[in-house]
């Protein structure tokens, strides 16, 4: 038998059609009655919308998130908690309003109920990423997981495609790299792999029919095993990378994940070929080719070029990416991955 650890994390998993009518009743089981709404500038009428369902519950809305986390959001935030009394906070929407939560709940241990409208994933992860002087930085720790997840797949029907398309590439990375892992067990390989094909299956009917109820269901289903997978076991290459370019260069979270994927798989496959054959046979058999092949066939961005990079940043990006790198089933050096961004800017098609 194979040896491995697994620990499941305790977040409460609420899903189905029109569950996030549920939130003032989770909020209510925490033992709280004083929650903080947040969200990002453009959801900020769905959030103050969301506080006065809540009603005496809800103390305000503080709509300042933005991508990548930057603590000097975090701390404007942390005023207006400390200003209202807020007991727990409501993140509705994608990464960036999850981050600004967990990064709230790491500097308060305040309870977090999450209502994710993308695929993002990290609503069900203890990591946070947070950016400061040009640097994005992670840290883990269990106060950062929130306590409940509301996935309602009714509030993704609006999301729009390209979205919908770089969330669920975002979400499909972490399961990728979950698979060859230092720490994998058999539990984040199944959850890898289903989330994986939920994607496969549900982004290209969404491409043509972006409010099919069903593929919204399987695309949020998606985005809970492969976030899961996240929490669960330790990321490789990717996430450094795509760490490096979004704290360091601000380029958009999930269109950088959606360009990196099939590079970072590509670099990896050799490495890891037992580890992923199963997720290369639902691309095609080829995991970086097969999911560049996918990734083109649902209109998903392939190129760092056009996020306004330059092949001078390319240089600075392999320096910091190498610096303090994650641990890689294949060995990394500055210049494989100058090589390896090279073609990321590029957008061609790796081997």
């Amino acid at each position: 038998m194979k040896r491995f650890i697994y620990t499941g994390n305790p977040s409460r998993i609420i899903f189905g059609s029109g569950r996030s009518a549920e939130v003032g009743a989770a909020v209510e089981a925490l033992g709280c009655r004083r929650a903080l709404v947040l969200s990002t500038p453009h959801q900020k009428a769905e959030a103050q919308a969301l506080s006065q369902r809540l009603g005496s519950l809800s103390v305000g809305v503080f709509a300042g998130a933005v991508m990548h986390t930057p603590v000097d959001v975090t701390e404007a935030a942390l005023k207006v908690v400390n200003d209202t009394e807020a007991d727990c906070v409501v993140s509705l929407g994608g990464g960036s309003t999850t981050g600004l939560g967990k990064a709230i709940a790491y500097r308060t241990d305040l309870p977090q109920v999450v209502i994710p409208t993308t695929y993002a994933g990290s609503e069900v992860t203890p990591i946070l990423g947070q950016t400061e002087g040009g640097r994005k930085t992670t840290v883990r720790n269990a106060s950062i997981l929130p306590e409940v997840v509301i996935y309602d797949p009714d509030l993704t029907l609006g999301l729009p495609v390209g979205m919908s398309v770089t969330s669920g590439l975002n979400a499909m990375a972490h399961a990728v790299e979950g698979l060859y892992a230092q720490d994998r067990n058999p539990v984040s390989t199944l959850m890898a792999l289903d989330g994986l094909r939920a994607f496969r299956d549900s982004l290209p009917v969404l491409i043509n029919n972006p409010r099919q109820a069903e593929a919204r269901a399987e695309a949020l289903y998606g985005a809970w095993l492969c976030g899961t997978v996240l929490g669960t076991v330790g990321m490789a290459l990717h996430h450094k990378i795509c760490h490096t370019l979004g704290g360091s260069f601000d380029t958009p979270h999930a269109e950088t994940h959606a360009v990196m994927l099939p590079h970072t798989s590509a670099f990896n496959a050799e490495a890891a070929r037992t580890e992923l054959s199963a997720a290369a046979d639902l691309f095609g058999g080829s995991i970086g080719g097969g999911l560049w092949d996918f990734a083109k066939s649902i209109g998903a961005p392939l190129s760092l070029k056009d996020f306004g990079l330059t092949e001078a940043d390319l240089d600075r990006a392999a320096e910091i990416a190498t610096e303090n790198p994650y641990w890689n089933p294949r060995p990394i050096d500055r210049k494989s991955i100058r090589t390896l961004l090279q073609q990321a800017w590029e957008g061609v098609r790796p081997d």
